[in-house]
């Protein structure tokens, strides 16, 4: 949280600091028309109110900022303090002192009543002696059985140093909604209990039958379930082309059309190349250190690995692209999470990627086939002063409301987020410090997510963390393992106010997270978030109170795109406001959320259009006048259409 700066702390070394008196300062505020705009009630504010100010519109490079107590402002405030205060960015601090209110959402953690019961297993919980067991994995909202209600998937883990009994190791598991607020452990039956240090999780249905498959990462071998339907799924990892010649670390993974040909194709990120029989032995461990103290090392001086992109056949069968597409040229990266959305606004899917260490990824669609990584020529390969961060997690948005995709990404600790606003132009600008989500840095972060936790039509921010090194707690170093989580409420100019210690336990309470997906598990109208906490119980946030204002969600089925409907775009207009989404397939930290769409919609109850753009042939179909308050399902080219029912078993 941003603290303000009182003149009674600080006295007259902020004078000192700024370079002139309370008297010049008044001078330099009210010279400047825009600038006095922008500050209505400065003449009965106290000087103070104006410190703070300043505090909040200073746009600094973020090196210039890490490591202060002020705002993280940096070490000195000389430089920013000298520039005349209608240079810098005006409004920030204004959005952020003006929203006082108290957030009438809470988010509270049910998981425990709901039936998530079996905790998550990752590693060493005092130590962890190689990178595998730092990594984590994460989770899934779908609805397996298509009754119109979110299911979970949870992903675990194992441990180097453990010797499972037969049939005890660690299990993912598939929980069933009761439509009750509860869940019922349905993985036996399912065929999802798989073993192993088990990642990443995309959905999306790749063989168009109508029923969403599953995508599962491992350090080893990734699977391709098959859902058949019936409640059960099949790997058919080998029979579809997907079987790799050596172990691999999957992480992210996202379905998507790339050729818009109606079938969905696959693109995989691979981390390190690690083999998962031969990881070194305590004794043999070479051990880095962390400022101090000593811990395992990576993912630096470890060979990072290629990312895959398959092409899908057409006949329940994939065919590896990645060279011919393109997406080797990067070369090797230690990629985390990937996905895509049409950023360009040319109607062919883009892909980005979360890279750890190492500059971020952003693949353009050539329309042949074949993709560029433009990243650093578009800005979002890096943070705004040109350094290589620890990318793992990704969210993407409209947060303002101009038409083009915004993003967010999460790093390492002393770093803050990412937030790339899209400049319409094939390039982004950071903004993390402008808009005010670079106000935290003490954190490792992992998963993320736009979503409109109080429905007015803005999409907000959660992020969700946890670090990697459990010793930290033992060295007293400053840091703890197990940290909150993070929200911010988009004030609807551009700029966030940091709200996370409004948002009730479920935010502030402490766990080493990892993967976090988004979505509205009892269906009514508040989006709810699911999160991976390593070694712990996951946690299953019930969103109390979101759906006090509007919204409208949107179920969506291909038949010309592919069934899923991954790539579509829908835009709802109310007025002069006008939000859009995209159905997509993996997102936040190697997880996956809801795959219908939701939308805020504050006080307004009905909507003026609903558009939806699909993927294939780029056709529009418009809805008029829909009342507020539902969920709709929408086949291409048959409009509004009931919910689908479940296929007899």
């Amino acid at each position: 949280m941003c603290h303000r700066l009182r003149p009674e702390s600080v006295g007259m070394e902020i004078e000192s600091e700024i370079g002139f008196t309370s008297d010049t300062l008044d001078l330099e505020v009210g010279r400047h028309p825009a600038t006095r705009s922008s500050l209505p009630d400065y003449e009965h504010g106290t000087r103070e109110d104006v410190l703070t100010i300043i505090a909040g519109v200073m746009i600094l490079p973020r090196r210039r900022f890490l490591g202060s107590s002020l705002c993280v402002l940096g070490n000195t405030l000389t430089d920013a303090l000298a520039t005349p205060l209608w240079k810098w960015n005006s409004g920030l601090a204004v959005d952020v002192i003006a929203d006082k209110t108290s957030s009438a959402v809470q988010f509270v953690d049910v998981a425990k009543e709901a039936g998530l019961t079996i905790p998550n297993v990752w590693g060493g919980i005092d130590h962890k002696r190689s990178i595998i067991e730092t990594k984590g994995s994460g989770v899934a909202f779908f609805d397996y059985d298509h009754d119109g209600w979110l299911d979970i998937f949870l992903t675990n883990g194992s441990r180097l140093d453990t010797q499972w009994p037969a049939g005890k190791a660690p299990t993912a598991h598939l929980y069933k909604n009761n439509r009750d607020g509860t869940f019922t452990d349905v993985t036996q039956h399912s065929g999802l209990g798989a073993t192993g240090w088990h990642t990443g999780v995309c959905v999306g249905d790749y063989n168009n039958d109508g029923w969403d498959d599953l995508f599962c990462c491992f350090l080893g071998q990734n699977v391709l379930y098959k859902n058949n339907g019936d409640g059960t799924f099949t790997d058919v990892t080998h029979k579809a082309g997907l079987s790799q010649t050596r172990g691999r670390w999957g992480a992210g993974c996202t379905f998507l059309d790339y050729d818009r040909d109606g079938f969905l194709d696959l693109f995989v990120c691979n981390y390190i190349k690690l083999d998962p029989e031969h990881v070194p032995t305590e004794s043999n461990t070479t051990f880095c250190q962390w400022k101090g103290i000593p811990i395992m090392c990576g993912p630096r001086g470890l060979p990072g690995d290629t990312n895959l992109l398959y092409r899908n056949n057409g006949d329940g069968t994939f065919t590896d692209s990645s060279e011919k597409s393109g997406i080797l040229k990067p070369g090797p990266r230690y990629s985390i999470t990937a996905v895509s959305y049409d950023f360009d606004n040319d109607g062919w899917p883009d892909i980005y990627v979360a890279v750890d260490s190492e500059p971020s990824i952003l693949f353009r669609n050539n329309h042949d086939g074949t993709f560029t990584d433009v990243a650093v020529a578009a800005g979002c390969a890096y943070d705004d002063n040109g350094h290589e961060q620890a990318g793992m997690g990704v969210a993407v948005a409209d947060y303002d409301c101009d038409g083009w995709f915004d993003i967010f990404k999460t790093n390492f600790i002393d770093d803050t987020s990412n937030l790339y606003h899209n400049n319409g132009d094939g390039t982004f600008s950071d903004v993390t410090f402008a808009s005010g989500v670079g106000a935290n840095n003490q954190y490792v972060a992992w998963g993320c997510g736009f979503l409109d936790y109080d429905n007015d039509g803005w999409p907000d921010i959660m992020q969700l963390n946890g670090h990697v090194y459990p010793e930290v707690d033992k060295y007293k170093a400053g840091e703890t393992f197990k940290n909150p989580r993070l929200v911010y409420k988009n004030l609807g100019s551009g700029h966030f106010r940091d709200v996370s210690a409004e948002m009730g336990p479920g935010i502030s309470e402490r766990f080493s997270s990892r993967g976090a997906a988004f979505g509205d598990y009892n269906n009514n109208g508040s989006i709810d978030v699911l999160a991976l906490n390593l070694n712990d119980l996951p946690s299953l946030l019930r969103n109390d109170g979101g759906n006090k204002q509007n919204w409208i969600k949107i179920k969506l089925i291909g038949t010309h795109c592919n069934r899923t409907a991954i790539g579509a775009r829908v835009r709802v207009i109310t007025g002069k406001h006008i939000q859009m989404d995209e159905v997509h397939s993996g997102t936040s930290v190697m997880s996956q959320s809801d795959l219908r769409l939701h939308f805020g919609l504050g006080q307004t109850a009905v909507v003026d259009v609903l558009e939806v753009k699909w993927p294939t042939t780029q056709k529009v179909e418009q809805f008029f006048r829909l009342q507020a308050n539902q969920i709709l399902t929408i086949r291409e080219g048959s409009g509004i259409v009931p919910a689908e029912s479940p296929k007899p078993r």
